[in-house]
């Protein structure tokens, strides 16, 4: 895998959105494109340079929402999070802005995610536990299992949930922006490390 090579088309397609008009549909862009260099810059051992580019990505998803974004697009808020985490930052304000904009009680199980993301971050695990226990159906079940386990800190189901995360990333073909890396996973495990699971 070149990982330079892709960072360096992220790159590109960040500053080519930038000289567009920043609406919230461009600013996702922008968010996506910056997470995929920052990501590619984590394979690549560049820890600093891409806690910048997440960085980036982070404040682009929230400027998004806050362009205009439709209230159920809480794949914004799970992304801020999650470039926040994998960061290294505390990410303690956008968990705050998740659970301000209505997460905990939204309908749709992704809102309830990002809500439950929220919640492990500021590390109120009695309720990221009651509310991952209602993420059921068509979510991800090794994901919920993962977060189940994070915040009854319990290791060994943690270990197992969360196995299984990365093996369904290795069953798959597509990835946000093309960059094959389980960042669902990344951010799960920077969650467990607080929490001395791993």
């Amino acid at each position: 895998m070149d990982w330079r090579e892709r960072y360096e088309r992220a790159a590109a397609r960040y500053a080519a959105g930038e000289t567009r008009e920043a609406d919230e549909r461009q600013l996702v862009q922008l968010g996506n494109a910056a997470w995929a260099a920052g990501l590619c810059l984590l394979e690549l051992g560049e820890r600093a340079d891409a806690a910048a580019w997440l960085r980036r990505s982070a404040a682009a998803y929230r400027r998004s929402w806050e362009a205009g974004a439709p209230p159920d697009a809480w794949g914004r808020p799970i992304a801020t999070i999650k470039a926040s985490l994998l960061a290294g930052d505390e990410a303690r304000d956008a968990a705050r802005w998740a659970l301000g904009a209505g997460a905990a009680a939204a309908e749709s199980p992704i809102g309830r995610y990002a809500a439950t993301l929220a919640l492990l971050v500021l590390g109120r695990d009695d309720e990221a536990g009651a509310l991952a226990a209602t993420l059921d159906g068509d979510f991800p079940q090794d994901v919920a299992a993962a977060l189940r386990a994070l915040a009854a800190g319990d290791a060994d189901a943690y270990a197992t949930a969360v196995a299984g995360v990365r093996r369904t990333f290795e069953e798959r073909d597509a990835f946000l922006e093309g960059v094959p890396v389980a960042d669902t996973a990344l951010v799960l495990d920077a969650l467990a490390a607080r929490r001395g699971l791993v």
